[in-house]
C-alpha cells in the first residue's frame, strides 16, 4: 500500500526518536497542503496526539490532557480513515484513554506505539534500526519548541505589526 511520505516521516519520528515536535511539524505541512482549514481532519487528530505526548513528557499535564482529548475526539470521527492509514482504531482508542488516565493520575510520561498494520510496523522497525532508536531522549528533543531559533518568526511578526501600523496611519 502507498502512504504519503510526510505521514511516514510522522510515524518514524513518533516511534523511533519520539520527536513529537517534529511529528507536528511534518504532518502540519501535509495537512495544510491536502486538507487546509479542516480542523476536524484526521491529520489534525494525529497532530494533536503527538502534541499531547510532547506536553505529557514535559510534565505539562493540563496541556497534555486538553490536547489529547481534542485529538482523540477528532480521531473518533475517522475510524475508516485511520484504517486506510494502517492504524487499528479499536486498539488505538484504549491506548489513548489509558494515557489520559495516567496523566490525570500523575503517572510519569510513558511513550506508546501506535497500533500499526504489519507493513508499517516493519517499516518503522527498519527505519529505527537505520537511524538508531534512542534509549534516552535528549533535551534538544524534549524541549524543542523553547530551544529552537525563532528569529524568523519574530521578524515576520514584527514586519506584520509595522504593516498594520502603516495601514492605520
Amino acid at each position: 500500500m502507498s502512504y504519503p511520505n510526510d505521514y511516514l516521516d510522522f510515524l518514524i519520528h513518533f516511534h523511533c526518536d519520539r520527536d513529537y515536535f517534529e511529528c507536528h511539524e511534518v504532518l502540519e505541512e501535509y495537512w495544510k497542503e491536502t486538507d487546509p482549514g479542516n480542523r476536524e481532519s484526521v491529520w489534525v487528530g494525529l497532530i494533536q496526539i503527538a502534541v499531547g505526548f510532547y506536553h505529557y513528557r514535559r510534565k505539562n499535564r493540563s496541556g497534555a490532557v486538553r490536547i489529547l482529548r481534542k485529538g482523540t475526539n477528532i480521531l473518533k470521527q475517522h475510524p475508516d480513515s485511520l484504517k486506510s492509514l494502517g492504524i487499528d482504531f479499536d486498539k488505538l482508542l484504549p491506548l489513548l484513554e489509558e494515557t489520559l488516565k495516567n496523566i490525570v493520575s500523575g503517572i510519569d510520561y510513558q511513550s506508546i506505539n501506535l497500533p500499526l498494520n504489519e507493513e508499517l510496523t516493519q517499516l518503522c522497525e527498519q527505519e529505527c534500526r537505520k537511524i538508531g532508536k534512542l534509549d534516552v531522549i535528549p533535551d534538544s528533543i524534549i524541549h524543542r519548541h523553547s530551544l529552537r531559533d525563532r528569529s524568523d518568526v519574530i521578524k515576520m511578526r514584527s514586519d506584520a505589526l509595522l504593516n498594520r501600523q502603516k495601514q492605520k496611519d
